[in-house]
């Protein structure tokens, strides 16, 4: 099924937008969500009593969202705010950054916006010692290392390979995302070696951790030609579609150890609609798989074919609604008894929704379909 199919059949998706749609939403809605002021994303846009109000700003969910905004951008759409003057503002003083992550979040960014920065950023910012510099680096954590190697295969991808250290470095990286592995390629969320903290994650991974590895293998795959890389993105999202829920749902926490879900809750939004795409996307992409059975279901979710038969779009606000959770005590008791085998199938307890969206979640919408 071609992504412009998704939504091409009346009569099996009544009452879902077109991608169109969706990205024409994500794209006013992100209007709402930036602080012209300081010239980033708010952390968070919340239903208050008093209307939604925008709370915190986010350096981190800027990059992201100014990712997709470009990709819309590249495909006729129009952006709300001048998105590559907003990165020029963040790479002005870069003291900001305080992990791998959010470095490689960067030079992601800048490949893809101001190409022609790169180097210079690449240098300003010290990434060819990344790893060793910050904590995120040093424990091995996934989701963050993932970013990182994103970033250095964008340098590649952005026609700049003689960085300096910058094969070393993405080895580097590879190797710590391949050592938290598991079984069905599962990633833990941090290194297992890494410390009590590693020892005790090592063997659970979020949703997210398991998008961007993929992502990183996938668009690593394609850059060098690596065909290690290809299989380690196919493998982890035909494990992650063989566990999607029977509403298309992806669960919350995985365990590396065994391949099972741990926790299904919170579903959130953002995984439906754009992260699980987007993994699948790339995974596609790189090995010539088709995952659109898993995407369609994955994008059903949010307009109505949930356990809460809630349609989570917001048309008047231009924004999707956060999750479906659960009170921290009973989420907690209920990965527990997954993880020890004693609970299987829909939760028991009430399930509620969270009426907030933050930027990036629309950001990822709009880089994941823009222009499909």
């Amino acid at each position: 099924m071609r992504p412009e199919m998704l939504f091409e059949n009346a009569e099996e998706t009544a009452g879902q937008p077109s991608i169109a749609e969706l990205c024409g939403l994500a794209a006013t809605g992100l209007a709402q969500m930036f602080d012209a002021e300081r010239q980033l994303f708010c952390n968070t846009y919340a239903r208050t009593a008093a209307g939604m109000e925008r709370v915190g700003c986010s350096r981190r969910y800027t990059l992201m969202t100014l990712l997709g905004l470009h990709r819309h951008e590249l495909k006729g759409g129009s952006s709300p705010v001048p998105t590559s003057q907003v990165l020029q503002n963040l790479m002005v003083d870069t003291r900001w950054i305080d992990g791998a992550g959010d470095l490689g979040l960067l030079l992601w960014t800048c490949a893809e916006l101001l190409p022609a920065h790169l180097p210079d950023v690449y240098s300003q910012v010290r990434a060819d010692e990344a790893l060793a510099r910050f904590q995120d680096g040093q424990q091995g954590c996934t989701m963050e290392v993932a970013w990182y190697l994103t970033g250095l295969v964008a340098c590649y991808e952005a026609g700049h390979p003689d960085l300096p250290g910058l094969p070393e470095q993405l080895a580097a990286a590879r190797q710590i995302l391949i050592g938290n592995r598991g079984t069905g390629g599962i990633y833990g969320h941090l290194n297992r070696r890494s410390r009590l903290a590693g020892y005790l994650r090592g063997g659970i991974g979020s949703f997210a951790d398991q998008v961007y590895p993929t992502i990183a293998f996938a668009r690593l795959s394609q850059a060098l030609q690596d065909r290690e890389a290809q299989e380690l993105a196919t493998r982890t999202a035909t494990t992650m579609c063989n566990l999607q829920g029977t509403c298309g749902e992806w669960s919350w926490l995985y365990g590396s150890l065994n391949g099972r879900v741990i926790s299904r809750y919170p579903v959130y939004s953002v995984h439906q609609h754009a992260m699980g795409p987007m993994m699948l996307f790339a995974a596609g992409d790189a090995s010539g798989s088709d995952f659109s059975t898993a995407i369609a279901k994955s994008l059903a979710w949010i307009s109505g074919d949930n356990e809460l038969h809630h349609n989570f779009i917001e048309p008047s606000l231009g924004l999707v609604w956060r999750s479906i959770y659960f009170e921290p005590m009973n989420q907690y008791t209920d990965a527990a008894m997954r993880f020890l085998r004693l609970r299987d199938g829909a939760a028991t307890v009430q399930r509620k929704i969270r009426y907030e969206c933050r930027p990036y979640e629309l950001g990822w919408l709009l880089y994941a379909f823009a222009g499909k």
